[in-house]
């Protein structure tokens, strides 16, 4: 029989297990299954049911998931079983603790419902009972009940000393508060109860402020080292190492948070009267822990003269006025002086501001006034002979008079032009000479200035169609435009201009332009095409178009004028064919995009094959010009024959004629100029 119970009662459990679980999911369960638990903590189900529903009670108004609504509904049905527990005699402390805990976190919602519904005491009374029969059972308890009974007084204090009109209420919460206070003004040696207790203090202070100054008077009156007066056993270093760490570490909490909050309890206490009457029949600890302030005696300051300093000196003690103020830190001075307003007495400070008026109005009244010489009254004596008038100082009324009288009128006054009075014409002073040089240096500025503006603008996501020579240069303001404008700004900025010579303004002399005046912008062009010459390649091309339409116009006009492209084409062509490799294609796309070729350009493609793996690009970029540009087509083939004569001239020339052989469209294209070549002898076998 006895085998069946058990084996039911872990059936039992098993199922209620599961029925947790399910409520961990979703909380909607936990009415319905809250109606089948309560009959399984009555006091004469077994043990393990009783705990378990115990437990379970606990959990679910500890819960931060379950609504309050749903909690205040639920607490209606959980007190009466809560109530029978604990009026069971010999109750199990497991059963206990887990009914105190439910009664703490129930309180404050059933008096929550006492206040909105008065006419419905029935809730409201069972708790009554609950709280008394916890608070009997608090002194006899076991530690771990103990500890679940300090808890229940934190949440009774929380709940009554909310700003309601129950003053008895909030009276019963101080009391609660002072008894759990016990435990640190009596330097307990339970470490598990003064640790507990010392944990439920935080909350307190801070949510409130009315019980700060109580709790830290006890709490910075509690020693936790009074153990390591009697014989230190590993267990009782064990306690003491743990009360101090405890007790250190809710300092620190608290002088984290704002000191003058914590403090600041003018406005949230009762009068100071009131807070007797309710002492009146406590005892002495309770009486000690009340602030008494004492109204400071300020006396007069002695007859004379007295400076600002004495007159604002309420001490009479020599060592605190001979103390330099100065010497504190400035953070330190502002917390001390809120913390002291904060809890200064009001008639002790109105009579020390009195005070302080009374010394100032003192001193102001045994100041003489002074005499003001033009208003002063003559005081002058019938009987005195000697007395001789000084009219300077004060004047009678017919002397006024006859000055008055001696002044011209305004009509015979000067009148002023009101013309001379308008203000002038203002003209700036000359700038100073600009010199060449100094011209030279402000262009060149300008210049590195455009050109470090220009690497930040991004490149255009689709380029567009040129619209010819004539397209207008910056149309867009996008980085296209600005290029566009900056290599017309280079090649013909300065074209016809040269051999200009300037008169200098200083002097008859004349002033010959800087040889490098003009090719400042060609000279960025020419480093910002070479920085990067595979992606700018097409705004080199730009460039010499510009540069070979201006040599064009400008040889127009003058047989003499100078030419600027031969030169930049060869020093672009110089600058970056070292660093062509075999795969480059911006080679072929150059030359065929340029204005014009010449001897010297082809000859640079020509020495291109002095490098074996270079041979292939040099020939194809000639065959491209042979087959795609006709008026450079006899040039390519010129170029072409004089590789061919240096190669047959070579020790060695097999490689050479392996890359010919292995280009089938270059041997038609070139098959068809070699009978032509054959006959002059050049390329005879």
């Amino acid at each position: 029989m006895a085998a069946e119970t058990v084996q039911s009662v872990s059936e039992q459990l098993k199922q209620l297990n599961d029925a947790r679980k399910a409520i961990l999911v979703d909380t909607t369960y936990y009415k319905s299954i809250m109606n089948g638990i309560l009959p399984l903590a009555a006091p004469n189900s077994t043990l393990e049911l009783r705990r378990w529903a115990a437990d379970f009670i606990a959990e679910a108004f500890a819960t931060p998931t379950l609504p309050n609504k749903d909690k205040e509904v639920m607490s209606f049905q959980v007190l009466p079983v809560l109530r029978n527990l604990l009026e069971s005699p010999k109750e199990d402390p497991y059963v206990l603790k887990s009914v105190i805990a439910a009664s703490a976190s129930i309180f404050p919602h059933v008096l929550r419902w006492i206040i909105h519904n008065p006419y419905e005491r029935s809730p409201w009374d069972n708790m009554v009972t609950i709280k008394q029969k916890i608070l009997r059972i608090w002194d006899d308890a076991a530690s771990a009940v103990k500890l679940c009974c300090v808890k229940f007084a934190q949440r009774v204090v929380l709940a009554q000393t909310t700003a309601t009109s129950l003053e008895k209420l909030e009276a019963e919460a101080t009391g609660l508060l002072d008894r759990m206070l016990n435990v640190l003004q009596d330097n307990s040696s339970d470490a598990l109860i003064v640790d507990g207790t010392l944990n439920c203090l935080p909350i307190l202070v801070r949510t409130r402020p009315s019980t700060s100054t109580r709790i830290l008077n006890a709490v910075i009156g509690f020693n936790p080292l009074k153990l390591a007066n009697s014989p230190l056993t590993p267990k009782i270093r064990v306690l003491a190492k743990s009360m101090e760490k405890t007790t250190r570490m809710l300092l620190i909490h608290l002088l984290k948070r704002d000191p003058h909050e914590i403090l600041d309890d003018n406005g949230r206490k009762r009068a100071f009267a009131e807070q007797q009457a309710a002492y009146a029949g406590g005892d002495a600890k309770r009486q000690k822990i009340s602030p008494q302030h004492a109204v400071p005696q300020v006396n007069p300051n002695a007859p004379g003269p007295n400076s600002l300093a004495a007159i604002y000196t309420l001490t009479d003690s020599v060592g605190l006025q001979g103390f330099d103020a100065t010497q504190v830190p400035a953070h330190l001075t502002n917390r001390l002086v809120v913390s002291t307003l904060a809890r200064v007495d009001l008639q002790a400070l109105k009579g020390a501001i009195r005070a302080i008026r009374d010394r100032l109005a003192v001193k102001e009244a045994a100041r003489q006034p002074a005499l003001n010489p033009e208003t002063a009254p003559l005081d002058v004596e019938e009987d005195d002979d000697e007395y001789e008038p000084d009219f300077t100082i004060a004047e009678d009324e017919e002397q006024i008079k006859n000055k008055l009288d001696g002044k011209p009128r305004e009509e015979d006054q000067p009148q002023i032009d009101a013309a001379s009075l308008t203000l002038g014409t203002y003209k700036l002073p000359a700038p100073p000479p600009l010199n060449p040089d100094s011209a030279s240096a402000a262009g060149q500025m300008v210049v590195a200035r455009v050109f470090d503006a220009l690497r930040v603008l991004e490149e255009p996501a689709a380029r567009k169609v040129r619209g010819g020579i004539n397209r207008l240069a910056a149309s867009s303001y996008d980085k296209e435009s600005i290029l566009t404008f900056i290599t017309r700004l280079g090649t013909r900025a300065t074209a016809g201009i040269e051999d200009v010579h300037v008169k200098d303004e200083a002097c008859a002399a004349l002033v010959l332009p800087s040889p490098m005046s003009g090719d400042v912008i060609r000279e960025r062009l020419y480093s910002y095409v070479l920085e990067d010459f595979r992606r700018r390649i097409d705004i080199a091309v730009s460039w010499l178009n510009e540069e070979w339409y201006c040599d064009r116009v400008q040889k127009k006009q003058s047989s003499d004028a100078p030419m600027h492209y031969p030169k930049w084409a060869m020093r672009l062509v110089d600058g970056f064919f070292p660093y062509l490799n075999p795969q480059d294609k911006v080679l072929t796309r150059f030359l065929g995009e340029m204005p014009e070729l010449n001897t010297a350009i082809l000859g640079k493609v020509k020495t291109l094959c002095g490098d074996p793996s270079m041979v292939e690009l040099a020939l194809k970029s000639l065959l491209y010009l042979v087959v795609m540009k006709p008026p450079v087509r006899d040039l390519a083939l010129d170029t072409v024959q004089d590789i061919w004569v240096e190669c047959k001239s070579t020790p060695n020339p097999s490689h050479f004629i392996e890359m010919l052989d292995t280009d089938d469209t270059q041997t038609r294209t070139l098959g068809r100029w070699q009978l032509s070549i054959s006959q002059n002898g050049v390329l005879a076998s």
